[in-house]
């Protein structure tokens, strides 16, 4: 089994004492006290609210985006002993799995017929797996976790805690593909992390696992493998709902990504509320996928979007985002972490202005997932929509998560097999949330690859994720200040991953092609972001950006292959 010890990491204890060494409050966080000057939303360096400006009654500003106290990324779901496909199954060497499978818990569906594999006969010695009660969480305590002290990154000393404990190298040993060598014989250098990440063998071999032994159908199929599959479906559903913080599983739908799951809330949920003359307030780092779709929904009905400005650095003007706010507002949907300039805004305040508006809002955590640790039913967000394939999970899958009460009232995506409960036709009775949202077969087999992803993330510790890279960003951004003729663009006191930059005498395309040359992947373009760039008077940037496996090595190859152009 992965534990923080297998990559160097301090254990539970040690973390915990250090940060209660520097954090004597803390003593009492499992009862829920706020969390340290310094733990949330810093404002950044110039930014004043104006002369008069008095934030709302009700309103809390001391609750952070950063790390949420209580928030305990290592909870997964919980897997049983039993069928056991590794029997004659070689796994590859630095496989850091346990030897032998243990399948996900078992689905108990709210309506139909759903078999588990506890109703076939099996050889002697299977287990059947635990299932769920109807709260969706489970009825046997879990097993001992690793759970690592949240610390916030800014806290966090040089040379100190998981930061310095961290083994990049253990954790490169994970991605085949880190090992690459291109076509001109150059090392694959991987700073392309904000258009995909790369996957660990551990989602690899799950997925392959899985077409191997599992393949099948889901719900419904009177044989084994529809068990399987189905349980091994469903758990992955509960894993996404732990790692996001979310009370059940029943609260998460499974998408193709961010997009899909943007459009599906804008056209389910939003466009029943809109009329002539209502609001949708965007701000303006909004990726295209956050804008589009709001503008279909504008121009068919005709509402006005609003959009909150940036100050220079990036970052949201939240006096100025509060202000947008109207009666005849009906929704917010605003980003956590900048694709383009990788801001991290204010999302915890965000959200409380919403709701003192009373306006659900929607949250695009693509950007943040892999790098924040995030509570959704602290953060108190209606709607939250990540990518897998941001979070080292295949392409093609994605998740939603709404609070049940919006998720009931929003109408049907799509229409077809599985979201249904009862057809005739003169009407047709549908599946609750979140059946009613997955029409047709799903993508099965990445959503098993998403729940180890998030396993696999979870086992080292967010923040021990986003300590490592908080520093390596740092190191990055100083190291590229100094080439003359750089100029970053977007410079907030928070950021993640993202160093967006252009350089004098020399376009965006030639510098992503040089780059290439030398091996390295940055990702060269608007970025679909193109209002926030041209805000900066920019049509393209280069974008390096940052994951847990980078090294400072890279970011030091990144720095004299920009060096050359700069000379």
């Amino acid at each position: 089994m992965i534990t923080a010890e297998s990559y160097g990491l301090p254990s539970a204890q040690e973390l915990e004492a250090w940060a209660q060494g520097l954090f004597p409050e803390w003593g009492e966080a499992a009862a829920g006290p706020e969390p340290p000057e310094g733990a949330g939303y810093d404002t950044p360096t110039g930014y004043d609210r104006p002369a008069g400006y008095d934030l709302p009654a009700g309103y809390d500003q001391s609750i952070g985006h950063d790390h949420l106290v209580g928030y305990d990324p290592s909870v997964g779901h919980d897997k049983s002993a039993g069928y056991d496909p590794s029997v004659g199954y070689d796994k590859p060497i630095g496989y850091d799995q346990p030897v032998g499978y243990n399948p996900p818990v078992a689905h108990n569906p709210s309506a139909g017929y759903n078999p588990s594999a506890a109703g076939y006969g099996h050889p002697a010695g299977y287990n059947p797996p635990v299932a769920h009660d109807p709260s969706g969480r489970h009825n046997d305590p879990p097993a001992a976790a690793y759970a690592p002290v949240v610390v916030p990154h800014t806290a966090m000393p040089p040379g100190s805690g998981a930061a310095s404990g961290f083994d990049v190298n253990r954790v490169r040993a994970d991605f085949p593909i880190l090992s690459e060598r291109l076509s001109n014989g150059k090392q694959l250098i991987w700073l392309d992390n904000g258009a995909t990440t790369q996957k660990p063998r551990q989602v690899i071999e799950r997925i392959s696992r899985y077409y191997e032994h599992e393949n099948s159908n889901v719900h419904r199929g009177a044989h084994e493998l529809a068990a399987r599959s189905t349980d091994a479906y469903e758990a992955a559903r509960e894993t996404v709902a732990n790692f996001l913080g979310a009370p059940s599983k029943d609260n998460i739908v499974f998408v193709r990504g961010t997009t899909e799951g943007i459009n599906l809330v804008a056209h389910s949920y939003v466009l029943p509320l809109l009329g002539p003359g209502d609001e949708i307030i965007l701000t303006m780092l909004e990726h295209h996928a956050n804008i589009v779709p709001w503008q279909i929904l504008a121009q068919g009905t005709g509402a006005v979007i609003k959009v909150a400005p940036v100050d220079k650095t990036g970052q949201i003007i939240l006096p100025e985002y509060e202000r947008l706010f109207s009666p005849r507002t009906k929704f917010a949907s605003v980003t956590h972490v900048s694709n383009a300039l990788g801001t991290v805004t204010p999302i915890c305040e965000m959200v409380q202005i919403a709701h003192l508006h009373g306006v659900r809002i929607l949250v695009d955590g693509a950007q943040s997932v892999a790098h924040t640790p995030l509570n959704v039913t602290a953060l108190d967000a209606d709607f939250f929509v990540f990518s897998g394939h941001k979070i080292f999970a295949p392409t093609g899958i994605g998740a939603v998560y709404g609070k049940g009460d919006v998720l009931e009232a929003a109408r049907p995506y799509q229409a077809g097999g599985n979201m249904i409960k009862d057809v005739t036709f003169e009407r047709t009775v549908y599946n609750p949330a979140p059946s009613k949202f997955e029409a047709g077969t799903g993508n099965i087999a990445d959503a098993i690859g998403l729940g180890a992803a998030l396993d696999y993330v979870s086992q080292i510790g967010l923040p021990n994720i986003g300590a490592y890279e908080h520093g390596l960003l740092d190191y990055a951004t100083r190291e590229l200040a100094r080439i003359p003729g750089l100029r970053m663009i977007g410079t907030a006191a928070e950021k993640a991953s993202a160093l967006s930059f252009v350089l004098d005498n020399a376009s965006v395309e030639q510098v992503g092609k040089h780059l290439a040359n030398h091996g390295i992947a940055v990702r060269a373009g608007h970025h679909c972001a193109q209002p926030i760039l041209r805000h900066f008077g920019l049509e393209a940037t280069v974008r390096p950006t940052i994951a847990f496996y980078n090294t400072q090595e890279e970011i030091d190859a990144l720095a004299r292959a920009v060096w050359e152009l700069a000379k």
